[in-house]
């Protein structure tokens, strides 16, 4: 028989977001698992437990962010020159840090980390260029990516990707590829939907794990993010979190989406087990399969009904009717759930419209449209969205990142419609929580904390709240950061509550969170985090908590 399992009792304000118990000031976890929640400990049972006393703060199921670019994330941290606003307000600014830089560049690359709708930011109003680039000089290839889109690129860059090369290309991996040229025709260096076909330098295998293993706690883990739907990048990632899951040292519990054609094809995710990938209890689990149905907005690229101001197109749609139907099809026969990008309505009406002609039974897996509900310019998205079975995947961090900037880039026909929450909830849909957090993201968008802010008060990078009517409840935003995404990826009987039965992920807050103003809750802070009954982050300065042997 092996040891016994460890017995605590969580004192504090405890809000279990369960549809039974809204409060209560106790909850009891024995192992890995919530054994009970009670108004206290002593009608949780006596024995040999140790009380944890939080005193007002808040006690928390642990947050889920269901669409992340984790890997990506961590090998910016490592990698990228921090270039974003509001830190480097000028191109001039962001040349100065890439020319302090470049002494490190390494396998002769330099990469920048920019901002989504970094011609916006900037005070220049326009993205840097090739022409800038080049004002550095050397020998060194530049790529300054501005999110997971669009990429800037030196001669230097240029030339070792081939332009030529990347000009006749004709699909992208996440949408049409855009390679932008000036009135000669020449390239400006601005290269939109090619990041996986740039031959940016990868790290080793060991050394990736590496970065994945030290960078994970403090992207997501210590700010509460306890689950994470990661979007595949490499397959050297994916063996990389299988491999620390399986030796106890990955900090959050890890949901994979196989991104196709990134990662690997269609057939090859469907068939996943065959390249070496394992499944690690409930710490790393394969969930699905992620297509590009369009591209981004940062690239005027996804497929909007209005045409993008700059250049009169709409986007292009990445995938057809048929393809989606196939897709589908595969998924559901290898067990996955299919997973497609679709920021732009049209995209989003015609995935649906797909769906919808395979006649699947009312009780089917939902297919996640993600970015879906971003932007809702007409009545028709909606009415498309429920014809089929599908799930809305938004990212209200983006109300901060992008919100003030889609008008500038489509007009008067975004003005409206932006992140409109309180009329999905309200038409019946369910809420969810991510960061998409990617190279253009700006530092706090990891924080569900920031998240659930940006429900509330949907306050906008320029400092104005857009479309305030659209705003829901403290408890609406936390609920989607916890049990809404839980369901989404299909683990609500394990996460998302505090309720006897699931998995102890808790976090402790720094307050009663219920008590702050509503523009101050994006600056409440995680203080403890516990993965499966295990504290396994507590924040430096946090104040501490009381223990003592029952």
């Amino acid at each position: 028989m092996g040891p016994k399992a460890r017995t605590d009792v969580l004192l504090g304000r405890v809000l279990p977001l369960s549809d039974g118990l809204r409060e209560a000031q106790a909850v009891l976890v024995r192992g890995d698992r919530i054994e009970g929640v009670g108004s206290a400990s002593g009608e949780l049972g006596g024995g040999d437990h140790r009380v944890l006393d939080f005193g007002d703060r808040t006690i928390l199921p642990g947050f889920v962010d269901v669409h992340a670019h984790a890997e990506i994330a961590c090998v910016a941290e490592r990698t990228a020159v921090d270039c974003r606003t509001p830190e480097h307000r000028t191109i001039e600014d962001v040349l100065e840090e890439l020319r302090d830089a470049l002494p490190d560049a390494e396998d002769g690359w330099l990469i920048g980390r920019g901002n989504f709708f970094f011609d916006q930011k900037l005070e220049d109003r326009r993205m840097p260029t090739r022409a800038d680039l080049d004002r550095l000089g050397g020998d060194v290839a530049i790529a300054l990516r501005a999110g997971g889109h669009t990429t800037v690129l030196n001669s230097r860059a240029l030339e070792r990707v081939n332009i030529e090369d990347l000009m006749s290309m004709k699909q992208g991996m996440m949408g049409a590829a855009v390679v932008e040229v000036d009135s000669t025709g020449e390239p400006t260096g601005v290269v939109s939907e090619l990041d996986r076909a740039l031959p940016l330098p990868d790290p080793d295998p060991e050394t990736l794990k590496g970065w994945i293993e030290a960078e994970l706690p403090g992207i997501f883990t210590a700010h509460g993010a306890t689950t994470v739907g990661e979007i595949s990048e490499t397959l050297d990632g994916i063996r990389a979190m299988q491999e620390l899951a399986a030796a106890g040292r990955l900090s959050s519990r890890i949901q994979t989406y196989l991104w196709a054609p990134g990662t690997m094809s269609i057939d090859e995710a469907c068939d996943w087990r065959s390249h070496g990938i394992e499944e690690v209890g409930d710490r790393f689990r394969i969930r699905g399969l992620k297509l590009f149905a369009d591209g981004g907005y940062t690239s005027q690229n996804a497929a909007v009904k209005s045409p993008f101001l700059s250049h009169g197109g709409r986007g292009k749609l990445n995938l057809s009717p048929e393809e989606v139907v196939e897709a589908r099809r595969k998924a559901d026969s290898a067990g996955l759930q299919l997973a497609i990008h679709t920021n732009g309505e049209r995209a989003q009406e015609l995935v649906c419209g797909a769906l919808a002609s395979m006649n699947l039974p009312g009780d089917a897996l939902p297919t996640r449209l993600e970015h879906a509900g971003n932007l809702v310019t007409e009545e028709e998205t909606m009415q498309a969205w429920e014809k089929a079975p599908v799930a809305l995947v938004p990212q209200p961090v983006f109300i901060y990142s992008i919100g003030d900037f889609l008008p500038v880039y489509l007009g008067e026909h975004a003005e409206r419609g932006r992140f409109p929450f309180r009329a999905i909830l309200d038409r019946g849909w369910d809420l969810n929580g991510s960061s998409d957090v990617h190279l253009g993201s700006e530092p706090m968008l990891t924080q569900p904390l920031f998240g659930v802010g940006c429900y509330v008060t949907r306050r906008a990078y320029l400092g104005q709240p857009i479309e305030a009517e659209q705003s829901i409840t403290l408890e609406e935003a936390l609920r989607a950061y916890t049990i809404g995404g839980a369901k989404l990826l299909g683990v609500d009987d394990e996460l998302g509550t505090l309720e006897p039965g699931k998995l102890a992920d808790v976090v402790v807050l720094d307050r009663d969170i219920t008590k702050v103003a509503e523009d101050d809750i994006r600056n409440v802070q995680v203080d403890h985090v516990f993965v499966g009954g295990e504290l396994v982050h507590t924040r430096s300065g946090a104040a501490p908590f009381r223990p003592s042997d029952g």
